[in-house]
């Protein structure tokens, strides 16, 4: 599962990511797509990051920051 699949499923589906980041539902689905067919390869562009995490701010979606970027907090999260 890749990480926008995560986000979208945390966001509430396709339709609700659209609408909290302010785009039609077929720019949400691109995130799924491999880069060699148009997408993003599992990734959520920045300005989309921004408007989830905003989102989130106001309670409207639980997501956190280590949401984006989950091999990071694993990798940083070790045991001491």
């Amino acid at each position: 599962m890749s990480v926008a699949d995560k986000i979208i499923a945390k966001c509430g589906g396709v339709a609700r990511t659209a609408e909290i980041v302010g785009v039609r539902k077929n720019w949400i689905y691109r995130w799924r797509l491999p880069r060699e067919r148009g997408g993003t390869g599992g990734e959520i562009p920045r300005t989309a990051q921004l408007k989830i995490m905003e989102a989130a701010r106001q309670g409207l979606v639980a997501i956190s920051p280590d949401d984006f970027f989950p091999n990071k907090a694993k990798s940083e999260g070790g045991t001491n």
